[in-house]
């Protein structure tokens, strides 16, 4: 039987790398896409772990060979999804797991609207802003410029949480990654067709308390924060705030 394509988003920032590898050390029958990009390495990245390192003109033959299941260019570098990873997870009977930011996601999702979406949020602006600032001090340089930009950034595509079919608070890693694991089981069970029991009906209580429609009251104070609510502040910035520490992404 083919497997199950998850699609998930989330703002830079968002701890979304660390949920994903706690997912894929926990389940097993997930395939990770790991994404092109024309972009550098930063840090102790490896080509073909965390990225498809390539270059511009060569993403460009890719794009011109229809070689990507979707592609969008952020900041000046493409990235994208080689349907390659689709076939291959498909002909082994597994589910596929794409990281992608929210354009990325709206193509997929134009093609394939049987695929399960997952955003995940930052819980405050501060959160977030503390993650920023610390990955950009792990990658050796910390401008003001450039973090306010992934912030602004990032409220642009918390925008888009209301197109996907679950929203997942990243606050406390821990229950996090375990909401993450319910939405898997579940979303397999309803492939084949199964309904609750006493060994699942907890994942299913904890998967339709993720779902977007009934997230929104739940919601409304990180989106009120991020100025995305009609009536709310300003959009934050992260000029507003001295320098802190805090956990890394």
């Amino acid at each position: 039987m083919a497997g199950i394509l998850f699609i998930i988003s989330a703002p830079s920032g968002s701890g979304k790398s660390t949920l994903v590898n706690a997912l894929r050390s926990q389940v097993g029958g997930v395939d990770f896409s790991v994404s092109w990009t024309t972009r550098q390495p930063r840090g102790s990245e490896q080509n073909g772990r965390e990225y498809h390192f390539t270059t511009r003109e060569t993403f460009e033959l890719m794009i011109a060979a229809g070689e990507f299941l979707e592609y969008a260019e952020v900041f000046g570098n493409y990235y994208g999804t080689a349907r390659q990873s689709l076939d291959e997870a498909t002909a082994s009977g597994h589910d596929l797991l794409l990281d992608i930011d929210v354009q990325g996601a709206r193509q997929v999702r134009a093609k394939m609207p049987n695929a399960v979406s997952i955003f995940v949020m930052p819980p405050t602006p501060k959160v977030l802003r503390t993650r920023l600032r610390n990955r950009s001090r792990a990658e050796g340089q910390v401008e003001e410029s450039v973090l306010q930009r992934r912030l602004s950034e990032a409220s642009k595509e918390i925008e888009n949480y209301s197109q996907y079919r679950y929203i997942l608070v990243n606050d406390v890693l821990e229950r996090a990654v375990a909401q993450l694991e319910a939405i898997v089981v579940v979303e397999r069970l309803i492939r084949d067709g199964k309904t609750p029991d006493q060994r699942t009906r907890r994942d299913f209580e904890i998967a339709e308390a993720c779902r977007e429609e009934n997230s929104r009251e739940r919601l409304q104070p990180m989106l009120e924060a991020f100025g995305l609510l009609r009536g709310s502040p300003h959009q934050y910035s992260l000029l507003e705030e001295t320098d802190s520490h805090g956990p890394a992404d």
